[in-house]
């Protein structure tokens, strides 16, 4: 009986051994154009070009053109809209918690699991890292960071202070983690925030850029780039001196087309990020693991973020936990070079803006990109349902038009008609289920006190957003009019008593409006005190970032204890009196169970 024993807890220890570590390293808005391994002359990226060259690159790699919807589709080889996920803010870029990550999955079959960096899946528990299979979360949930230098952190749902550039920083932390965890298999999940705007680097990487004579937002975009190159390159050594490399995974990907550098080089593609066009959706995705023996090479079928997840469960050997059904299929013919049986697919790209717009879209198979898009700077960023300034459906030749410049669809009706009823049959089956801006969950143990913040708020009256469309960070303003109110609906998970405060700001002329805050029948009110604005400076490197990224001090305005109880409710601030021009502007509430 012993030796039987002894002989299943040996079997266990093998198995557990063999099980390849993955790390995972996704960047933010860098496009397919913006490595040196792809062409660029501009900028050096050599790590991630060594480890490209080391394994298998993937030529024809698709993802969303927006951040929040591929990196919904990279945890569960599903369809972004199939996960919730329709949108990049409002909380429109939450997906239920319901869904399986590969973190949850990697987790049942004992692997150390952590999300360090940008999540952009949901801000408030269960949507975030922890409620999602992650042990370890050190980062920020939203779609941007204000801050790169010196910046407070999220670790679990605690702020952090934090010294050194964020991209540092974060790469500082998972060498951390797996230097932790070198004796178990782990998952590390790295999502760098650059070289997203706000444009900020340290001067180093900047001024080599601007001594070549590009514009502040590339050169710093460009700096951006190569200290990302330079941190990956730390993580590769590190995982040469741990011993670690022959059994890790290692993926390199980003989330959609790229930005500053696209009118520098974008590799002969038409269109960056938000763009339908190749160039919106097509980005890089190396991957390398020693102890498989690929053969490194390029492999040239259409393949998707939906194909990571069952990619790595097959690698893995892990069986994922029962849940939706998945929409990826796993890679592992293409790495093992056995590229002539891959099937043909038809892939898709939907722009989701809000719960309602079916375009921008485009269907792509190996030889054909169909797209359907909405005209403007924003790229379709305001598209709505049924949107009449939607273009007729374009097609492109990819095999013998790269560039999209010559639309064949007028001599293509046939092949039109056929991938277009492809698009709708597919749009119809992924939002089936039906799109809504989720409830923000609050009273869970594991995030108390709970912050909502003011891009996640319904809001009528003059009120506006200061910085645009409301995108993370960002705060409302405008409430001249006394009939002007915003709410937010909750689902109040714990019934009990909570402190209520909002963060906010009134120059002193200003003060003195009298507020209510109500839950139901139940209210508090008080009066709003001087505040005055306090920016603080931010070390953007262009102009137009110093108007978009902002950050203040904010004060506190405490209202006492509400008493909530279990399930749905609507939360309302709205103003009874105003003295001066405006109300206040708005940041978040803040939320403790006591």
């Amino acid at each position: 009986m012993l030796r039987s024993l002894l002989c299943l807890v040996a079997l266990s220890a093998s198995v557990f051994a063999s099980q390849p570590n993955v790390l995972l390293i996704v960047t933010d808005d860098q496009g397919f154009g913006d490595f040196s391994i792809n062409g660029n002359e501009h900028l050096q990226t050599p790590n991630i070009d060594k480890l490209g060259r080391e394994g298998v690159r993937f030529d024809r790699f698709y993802v969303n053109s927006f951040c929040a919807p591929t990196r919904s589709s990279l945890m569960t080889g599903r369809w972004s809209l199939r996960t919730g996920c329709h949108g990049v803010t409002h909380n429109r870029e939450a997906m239920r918690p319901s869904e399986i990550t590969m973190a949850e999955a990697l987790k049942s079959s004992g692997y150390r699991t952590a999300c360090i960096g940008k999540w952009h899946n949901g801000e408030q528990y269960p949507f975030t890292p922890p409620g999602q299979g992650f042990e370890l979360f050190f980062g920020f949930h939203n779609g941007h960071w204000n801050n790169y230098f010196d910046p407070e952190l999220l670790r679990g749902s605690v702020p952090e202070p934090t010294k050194g550039y964020i991209t540092d920083v974060l790469t500082d932390e998972a060498m951390k983690f797996i230097d932790t965890h070198k004796a178990q298999p782990f998952f590390c999940y790295l999502a760098y925030n650059a070289p997203h705007s706000p444009y900020q680097v340290p001067d180093k990487y900047f001024d080599k850029f601007k001594a070549k004579g590009f514009e502040d937002n590339v050169a710093a975009f460009y700096g951006m780039c190569e200290n990302i190159d330079d941190n990956v390159g730390r993580l590769l050594a590190q995982l040469d001196e741990l011993k670690l490399a022959d059994n890790t995974i290692v993926l390199f990907l980003t989330d959609n087309g790229g930005t500053a550098g696209v009118k520098i080089y974008n590799a002969g593609m038409r269109g960056g990020k938000v763009s339908v066009h190749e160039g919106g959706s097509r980005v890089p995705l190396f991957m390398r693991w020693p102890a498989a023996k690929w053969q490194p090479h390029v492999a040239s079928p259409i393949v998707s973020h939906i194909d990571l997840y069952p990619t790595l469960m097959d690698l893995c050997g892990v069986t994922a936990p029962a849940g939706p059904k998945l929409d990826g299929v796993t890679l592992r013919p293409l790495l093992e070079g056995k590229g002539d049986a891959w099937p043909e697919r038809t892939l898709f790209t939907h722009n989701p803006i809000d719960e309602t717009n079916k375009y921008p879209g485009a269907v792509r198979t190996q030889q054909y990109r169909l797209v359907r898009e909405i005209k403007g700077p924003a790229g379709g960023s305001k598209a709505k349902a049924n949107d009449d300034s939607a273009t007729a459906w374009q097609l492109y030749d990819m095999i013998a038009d790269e560039g999209e410049k010559n639309d064949i669809a007028k001599d293509h009706p046939d092949i039109v008609k056929d991938l277009a009823a492809r698009y709708d049959a597919w749009f119809a089956d992924i939002s089936s289920e039906g799109l809504q801006r989720f409830p923000i969950p609050v009273g869970h143990a594991e995030e108390n006190p709970v912050e909502i913040h003011a891009p996640q708020a319904y809001y009528g009256g003059a009120m506006q957003f200061a910085s645009g469309p409301g995108f993370a960070n960002d705060w409302l303003t405008g409430w001249t009019d006394v009939e002007g109110k915003l709410w937010f609906e909750l689902d109040v998970v714990n019934a009990g008593e909570y402190e209520v405060e909002i963060a906010y700001d009134c120059p002193a002329e200003d003060a003195g409006s009298k507020v209510r805050l109500s839950a139901g029948e139940k209210s508090l009110e008080a009066t709003v005190a001087a505040a005055p604005i306090k920016d603080i400076p931010l070390p953007h490197r262009d102009e137009a970032g110093k108007a978009r990224y902002r950050n203040r001090e904010w004060a506190r305005l405490t209202f006492g204890t509400l008493s909530l109880g279990k399930g749905p409710i609507t939360l309302t601030l709205e103003a009874e009196s105003k003295p001066g021009t405006q109300v206040m502007d708005f940041k978040h509430v803040r939320l403790k169970r006591l």
